[in-house]
């Protein structure tokens, strides 16, 4: 019975490898996707080591050295307060990643259960779930971070949980749509009848079967989580300074846009670089989890 058992285990783990290498075959056939997933790991690593590449401190002010233009010492130039424009970029990389990674991941674990059991109950659960959902909805995205922030205060982790909860409805109903499709198929009734429970059910045999869609729509939300977060910081509502972050750079040169264009040049760039990458990927993996798509 043991053998048995080790033998279907291997043969379940045998056919996952399959299923993710051919993934990675159809993914690695779409050069722009691969293109995406370069910048991004570069963007993570430039992340981690933040404190080994960049040249000059953060918050480090040399007064003698404001609006300085991109030159040799300062390739990107110089902010008001003589801080090096590239330090702060490179810095501002792990605020960024930090707040999309953990803004969809608060997302798609309260929507994603959400959505799964909506989905799997139906009737009243379903009815109350997805209309508290539609009033989340019914809110323009950013004015709900807004509300949030203005509600918590600013900081990191607010920013975090303000940007996470205004995006939980799409992962609900995306989970929601993919488990009322899987959850009367032959697989879920088998887990019935040996008498699973309801959650066991839902998150061994439901869940997992409802990722791809998460995962393409999580890989595009990092990205509109990460712009969420510089247009709340553009405003006011985000980082507090002296911390790095690329939408208060934004707003920090503004005023001085036309004479020194290079104090928002930079951080505009590594906002566009860096949402486009994750989009590329997210249209990448798209087709690569569900290849129907180009057919």
């Amino acid at each position: 019975m043991a053998e048995a058992n080790a033998i279907a285990k291997g043969k379940k783990e045998n056919k996952s490898n399959s299923q993710l290498m051919g993934v990675w075959i159809r993914l690695k056939k779409n050069r722009l996707a691969i293109f995406g997933l370069v910048i991004l790991i570069l963007l993570i690593l430039m992340a981690i080591f933040a404190d080994i590449l960049a040249p000059y401190g953060y918050d480090e002010q040399n007064l003698q050295n404001t609006f300085q233009t991109p030159n040799l010492e300062h390739p990107f130039g110089t902010d008001e307060f003589g801080r090096d424009i590239l330090s702060r970029i490179i810095y501002g990389s792990r605020i960024s990643l930090q707040v999309g990674i953990i803004a969809v991941g608060i997302a798609v674990i309260i929507g994603g259960f959400l959505g799964a059991v909506a989905g799997y109950f139906s009737g009243k659960v379903d009815n109350i779930i997805m209309r508290c959902m539609d009033v989340l909805l019914s809110i323009p995205q950013m004015l709900l971070a807004i509300s949030i922030v203005a509600a918590l205060g600013n900081s990191l982790a607010n920013l975090m949980i303000a940007v996470g909860v205004s995006s939980i409805p799409q992962y609900a109903r995306i989970v929601r749509a993919s488990v009322i499709s899987i959850k009367n198929q032959e697989f879920v009734e088998s887990a019935k009848a040996t008498g699973s429970n309801d959650l066991r059910i839902i998150f061994k045999h439901v869940i997992p079967n409802c990722l791809a869609p998460v995962i393409v729509q999580a890989t595009l939300g990092i990205g509109l989580a990460i712009l969420t977060a510089a247009g709340l910081s553009f405003i006011g509502l985000g980082i507090k300074p002296p911390t790095p972050e690329w939408g208060a750079m934004l707003s920090g040169g503004r005023m001085y846009i036309r004479d020194y264009p290079h104090l928002t040049l930079f951080p505009g760039i590594a906002i566009v670089v860096t949402i486009f990458a994750f989009n590329v990927l997210g249209d990448g993996l798209r087709d690569a989890l569900d290849p129907k798509l180009k057919q």
